[in-house]
Formats: C-alpha cells, sequence, structure tokens
C-alpha cells in the first residue's frame, strides 16, 4: 500500500490543500502536468506550466484555526532536505519529458484552511528556493 494511499487526517487535510492550490493554478492560468509525481524516491506535489515557465510546486497545508507556533507559515516545513529531494525529481521530470525553451521555477503553495470555508486563503510563492540555496551548507 502506498503512503498516499492512507488516509490519515494529517494526510485528508493534505489532499483538501493540493485540491485547492490546483484549482487555484488552473485559474490564473497552469496546465496541470501532473500530481504526486516520483521519481529518485522524491515527490513532487504538483507539476504545472503556463506559457512561459514549468512550475515544481509543494504544496503546505494547515488548519488556520489553530495556528502552530513552531511553523508561523506552512512554507518554513520546506526544509533544505526536502528542496533537495524536489531539485532530484524535478530534474529527472526535465531531463524525462524533454523541457526546453521554457522558465523553471520552483514554487510553494501556502493554502490555509478556514473552518469557514470562504476565509480559506492561498499564498502562491513563485521561486520560493533553488539549487544554490538548497545545497548552501549551514541552511
Amino acid at each position: 500500500m502506498k503512503i498516499l494511499e492512507v488516509l490519515t487526517e494529517k494526510r485528508k487535510i493534505g489532499n483538501t490543500g493540493e485540491a485547492l492550490a490546483i484549482k487555484h493554478l488552473r485559474k490564473n492560468g497552469y496546465k496541470i502536468l501532473a500530481k504526486n509525481y516520483v521519481a529518485n524516491n522524491n515527490e513532487i506535489d504538483i507539476i504545472a506550466e503556463n506559457k512561459t515557465t514549468v512550475a515544481f510546486i509543494e504544496v503546505k497545508t494547515r488548519t488556520a484555526d489553530t495556528p502552530s507556533r513552531f511553523e508561523p507559515r506552512p512554507a518554513s516545513a520546506v526544509t533544505p532536505e526536502k528542496q533537495r529531494g524536489i531539485i532530484s525529481a524535478a530534474k529527472y521530470y526535465i531531463y524525462a519529458n524533454e523541457i526546453k525553451n521554457k522558465y523553471i521555477s520552483l514554487d510553494v503553495i501556502e493554502v490555509y484552511l478556514y473552518s469557514d470555508k470562504a476565509q480559506n486563503k492561498i499564498i502562491h510563492i513563485k521561486n520560493a528556493f533553488n539549487a544554490n540555496t538548497a545545497y548552501k551548507k549551514g541552511f
């Protein structure tokens, strides 16, 4: 059984966040190329493209009614180790799909879920990290 098939409460929240992120991306002119893409034992939540860019996106979802004092923002959970994994899988995807003439963006989408769904908030952080910062010592 794949880990993504185990529907814990945390996974349900993550699935909701990814669905909202996809809706947001489509609304903003992106075409979804892949969801939960796995390469080299690393996973990318969403791969999407628009006219100029292929974006490799990590989605971090939090229930905003009870914010965490340990992670002031969901994006803070995208550690250098996670960044390196996304970069590794992105390199494989770029090579395997012969991506050329497109800008590559490593993004994070933060999804804040509220009990009042009308208050849900999505923040798309484009170019949230790059290979230089992910591999920088002491980062």
